[in-house]
């Protein structure tokens, strides 16, 4: 009996709904297809390669980084200060991991690409999900996102210029992007302390450096959000007494 729990629990961690997740990753493509596009195009437009293109999709797959990228790229800046960059803007990341970390698959392959793969997106649509659907879409929404996320930087690279003539301040895509998921994000949750923290972090930022903001305005927000979690835990901790 023990031996038929064990083999039903392990095929349920196999499990994958595949069928789900792409219906679930369909609202991010509508985003990543204009997005990535626009990627493609800009990349196009900066002289970088078509395989260099389409490997920064594969390989980096972040949004915004990518963008970031290609002016550094251009001006032939050395690794060190693309990457170290490019770490300040993902830095973000590595919280969004935290809460996701029990809905991981199983195996050692697909819990990593999933962690890879943990964007912006992909981490709003799996954080608005019932939590018991969560482990069985993280990696078909992870993988089903990227793919988006590739095709749209390809389809951009095959366009070229052209469409950056037509369509001036392509890389605003990116931004529309985000504000819709936060939106949708939002309608799901309703909760207003992140959009507070953003704002407050934001602003105190912007009054210390431009060159640096984005930086150092995830920095005091990840602050304000250890302060507020050891804040919540000291009154949970003094109510227990209490009773």
């Amino acid at each position: 009996m023990t031996t038929h729990s064990n083999e039903l629990s392990h095929q349920k961690e196999r499990t994958h709904d595949w069928t789900e997740g792409f219906k679930k990753s369909l609202p991010v493509a509508m985003g990543y297809l204009p997005a990535g596009i626009a990627f493609g195009v800009l990349a196009q437009v900066a002289g970088i390669p078509v395989w260099a293109t389409v490997m920064l999709s594969i390989v980096l797959y972040a949004g915004a980084a990518q963008y970031a990228c290609l002016p550094m790229l251009s001006a032939g800046l050395p690794i060190g200060n693309i990457a170290t960059n490019i770490a300040a803007i993902n830095l973000r990341h590595v919280f969004y991991g935290i809460p996701l970390l029990q809905y991981l698959p199983k195996h050692k392959l697909a819990k990593t690409y999933c962690l890879f793969a943990l964007t912006d997106e992909t981490f709003s649509v799996m954080t608005s999900l019932p939590n018991e659907a969560r482990q069985a879409l993280i990696l078909p929404i992870s993988l089903f996102n990227q793919s988006w996320w590739v095709l749209a930087s390809a389809i951009g690279v095959i366009i070229g210029s052209t469409l950056s003539d037509l369509i001036p301040h392509l890389d605003f895509a990116l931004v529309c992007l985000f504000a819709i998921l936060a939106y949708e994000q939002f309608q799901s949750i309703k909760r207003y302390f992140p959009i507070g923290i953003a704002v407050i972090g934001l602003i105190v930022a912007s009054l210390f450096t431009s060159d640096w903001l984005l930086l150092v305005a995830i920095t005091i927000c990840m602050l304000m959000i250890l302060v507020r979690g050891f804040w919540m835990q000291r009154h949970e901790i003094g109510e227990s007494y209490d009773q």
